[in-house]
């Protein structure tokens, strides 16, 4: 099948030797002539779109258009964009393949998700990918081997069709649980509630005895709406949510202008 597009930028948040990236990197090769890799040097998990303002970047080279970052997935955009791709921007920043869906205000919170929101600041149409699993131990990593290729090729005519996202939105794309030949169709949906339950705080103390801590996210099984990510996953489709940086709760505004009597 013929590369629909001259040069692609990966990255992710999991780090440079994610598996995820590993299956995004094959699925590219087939879409694009260059595939150009800008990942973290480490696991930057739930760093949202957040940049390194007060240390410098490192760039370490691994290979022929393949780069590790001492920084954020969005740090990794923007030198991957305006440094090492400067002289021919990419036609497609993807985004992944992250290792767990990323549903509702999880989004917020999601590198993966940030990434690709810092290529549609750069101007650049961009892609977030996650496979979700029930066995942290069993990813079915196969399920976007097989299907993240002809996502890809579809949402990128999207682009160029009518739906026009690509100036307004980056998507966010889920694969369900399961393998390949039990997945549903691809399915547009809205973000939804999502799993998180809430943020805990693990308290330890070390053999000095000092006090250190680790963030926990908690997540619980809920019923979301019918058409939003978490049910589509549900029921084996595979889903894909327009996601943009605008996010003014118009109903809330209409009652605070009101309350506050302002123009």
């Amino acid at each position: 099948m013929e590369p629909i597009f001259e040069r692609v930028l990966l990255t992710n948040d999991d780090g440079i030797a994610a598996p995820g990236l590993a299956v995004l990197e094959q699925v590219a090769a087939t879409l694009a002539r260059e595939v150009w890799v800008v990942a973290p040097a480490h696991d930057q998990s739930g760093t949202s779109h957040s940049l390194s303002l007060h240390a410098p970047l490192r760039i370490e080279t691994l290979g022929e258009r393949r780069f590790s970052v001492q920084g954020t997935p969005a740090d990794c955009v923007v030198l991957g964009v305006r440094h090492l791709l400067r002289d021919a921007a990419p036609d497609m920043i993807l985004s992944g393949v992250n290792r767990g869906a990323n549903l509702g205000v999880e989004t917020v919170f999601s590198g993966t998700v940030g990434a690709a929101m810092t290529g549609l600041l750069l101007g650049v149409p961009s892609i977030a990918l996650s496979q979700a699993f029930e066995d942290r131990a069993a990813v079915p990593w196969p399920t976007a081997a097989a299907l993240a290729g002809p996502v890809i090729r579809r949402l990128s005519e999207s682009a160029k069709g009518g739906a026009g996202w690509s100036g307004s939105a980056c998507l966010n794309v889920n694969f369900p649980a399961c393998a390949p030949d039990q997945a549903g169709p691809l399915t547009v949906t809205r973000q939804g509630e999502g799993l998180l339950d809430g943020i805990e705080i693990l308290s330890r103390a070390d053999p000095r005895t000092l006090d250190y801590h680790w963030l926990q996210i908690s997540r619980r099984s809920r019923q979301d709406a019918a058409d939003s990510e978490a049910a589509a996953l549900d029921r084996r489709a595979i889903s894909v949510t327009p996601l943009r940086f605008e996010r003014t709760d118009d109903a809330v505004l209409d009652r605070l202008r009101d309350a506050v009597g302002a123009a």
